[in-house]
């Protein structure tokens, strides 16, 4: 059965209402309202910009990485390498995301994206708890080289000390 946080349903929700609103809109008329509430209005130029602000930059694409990894590292600790493997795709491709709404970021996330999570995908490959559990460390401090790098130290991560979510291993 699958699981998911509320945080994890909170995003999937809006990126799916969002794109439901854009592909109903594209066989209408571009200046008729689309949506219940009818707040996706004008052309389709002006409907894809009010999209692409309530998307923004790169902190949605943040949001997300910050729930995988904190997921990740759930998984890792569980042992329950499947769900591991799939937060570091997601984690790549929430990346990859963002990076293309904000490619200024990019030279900065190329350690991250090329190196550090190459890495942690071996560390889960692995399958070894104690790998796995350094390689987390050394993947925590790339995160925060890379917030030192945009100039926002102060986003400073850290291990979860605390689980959120509901998925966990019997």
């Amino acid at each position: 059965m699958w699981k998911i946080s509320v945080s994890g349903i909170t995003i999937l929700l809006f990126v799916i209402i969002l794109m439901m609103m854009f592909f109903s809109s594209c066989g209408t008329d571009d200046t008729e309202p689309v949506g219940s509430q009818d707040w996706l209005t004008g052309d389709t130029r002006q409907k894809l910009e009010t999209i692409t602000d309530h998307l923004r930059g790169f902190d949605m694409a943040m949001v997300e990485t910050g729930y995988r990894y904190s997921e990740l590292y759930w998984a890792g600790y569980d042992e329950n390498w499947e769900y591991a493997r799939y937060q570091i795709q997601k984690i790549e491709l929430a990346l990859e995301r963002g990076l293309e709404r904000r490619p200024a970021r990019a030279e900065s996330a190329q350690p991250f994206m090329n190196q550090s999570i190459p890495e942690m995908g071996q560390a889960v490959e692995s399958e070894d708890p104690d790998h796995f559990m350094r390689e987390f460390e050394n993947f925590t401090q790339s995160c925060n080289s890379c917030h030192a790098a945009e100039e926002v130290p102060h986003f400073h991560v850290k291990a979860p000390e605390t689980r959120q979510s509901p998925i966990m291993v019997d």
